[in-house]
């Protein structure tokens, strides 16, 4: 009996452990239906589809493996690690050069008001202080360079502070005036130079003292060495002698020659105009023409004139214009001056009536310096 029961329990058990195999398979080929399967295994594989190929069974499988776990990571900076690894030391090269940093450590104590007043008694107190002290502290500033202008006829601030290469505000502000302020003859301005530049600026004139040369006259004025020589007219290499005078080209006195060669150059294109200014009454600006005696430009009479005038070549007169007799008031025999000729013209002849503000010029028998003179427009007087 006992026997009997023991070989049933065993095929119990051989039974549920084979029936427990066959629901359990490895992990490595799982299909979609089973839900369990033995850890055990070396991958975890999961089969998508089983194809049989013709003759062959081929088992296509879908691997799947595990996600791995993520690795904590710190990250170092390179400063960090450059504190922390990294020793730097001094070279002994440069060792010593740089100073070593002070350190200031600050004790602190407790405040004792006995010994603050004790201090304070300690300190001596003068309402006065010595004169010998004062001396030695007292420093003299060192005195400005200064010299005085007297004012001549016909200064002008302006005028004055252009003489002397300053602004007109500057110059101004120093003698405590205003930019447009009225300067009386024989007021002193004071002026930032020594007194013996202000004399020599004033003239643009300098005597030489003993140890002056053309360089350090010119660097005393600030002007150019070979702008001084060309307008003294000195050689390059000649010396100069104490106590002659060198003319200084100035801005000033270079802008008075420029402005006296400019009226010259007007006066000469002007010709003699300025010359009859003087004379008369009246001034007219007429056309002129010029005539002769010659007998293409004559008739039959070349040398008899109106009002039975007699001519003859070097005389000055001229023929002039119905208006100029009747209108502007002009007789046989007026003197008149025509601007651009020399000397006086009479009035000895008239031309024809067609002609407005019209003088016609005699020239004798020059028929050339007719032809010459052409048309021209001129001023006379009378």
């Amino acid at each position: 009996m006992s026997r009997n029961y023991f070989r049933f329990i065993l095929l119990s058990c051989l039974v549920l452990e084979t029936a427990a195999a066959k629901a359990i398979i490895d992990c490595r080929v799982v299909t979609g239906v089973i839900t369990e399967c033995n850890p055990y295994g070396a991958k975890f594989l999961k089969a998508k589809e089983v194809v049989y190929d013709v003759g062959t069974q081929k088992l296509i499988r879908v691997k799947t493996l595990p996600v791995p776990e993520k690795k904590k990571m710190r990250v170092i900076s390179v400063a960090d690690m450059i504190e922390k690894y990294v020793k730097i030391e001094e070279p002994i090269r440069f060792k010593g050069s740089e100073p070593t940093p002070v350190t200031i450590t600050v004790i602190k104590e407790p405040l004792i008001v006995e010994k603050v007043e004790e201090k304070i008694a300690d300190i001596k107190t003068t309402s006065v202080i010595d004169k010998e002290i004062l001396e030695q502290i007292y420093i003299e500033k060192p005195k400005e360079t200064q010299g005085e202008y007297i004012v001549q006829k016909g200064d002008m601030l302006s005028r004055i502070a252009k003489k002397f290469g300053l602004s007109t505000k500057v110059l101004a502000r120093y003698n405590g005036l205003k930019t447009k302020a009225t300067l009386r003859v024989g007021k002193k301005l004071k002026l930032p130079f020594e007194q013996k530049i202000i004399d020599a600026l004033a003239v643009a004139k300098y005597t030489v003292e003993e140890g002056d040369t053309l360089i350090s006259i010119a660097t005393m004025f600030n002007l150019n060495p070979k702008t001084l020589v060309e307008f003294n007219n000195i050689k390059a290499h000649t010396g100069i002698a104490t106590g002659r005078t060198i003319k200084l080209p100035l801005p000033y006195i270079l802008a008075e020659i420029e402005a006296k060669k400019k009226a010259e150059t007007k006066k000469k294109k002007s010709g003699k105009l300025d010359m009859v200014h003087g004379f008369g009454k009246r001034k007219l600006r007429v056309t002129a023409t010029a005539y002769t005696s010659h007998a293409n430009q004559t008739d039959s009479t070349p040398f008899l004139a109106a009002w039975n005038n007699r001519i003859r070549p070097g005389m000055k007169l001229i023929a002039v214009s119905r208006d100029m007799l009747t209108r502007y008031g002009m007789r046989n025999g007026t003197k008149v001056r025509i601007s651009g000729l020399p000397g006086y013209y009479r009035v000895r002849d008239k031309m024809n009536k067609r002609y407005r503000k019209r003088i016609d010029v005699y020239m004798g028998l020059n028929l050339r310096k007719a032809l010459r003179w052409g048309r021209r427009s001129v001023v006379i007087y009378w």
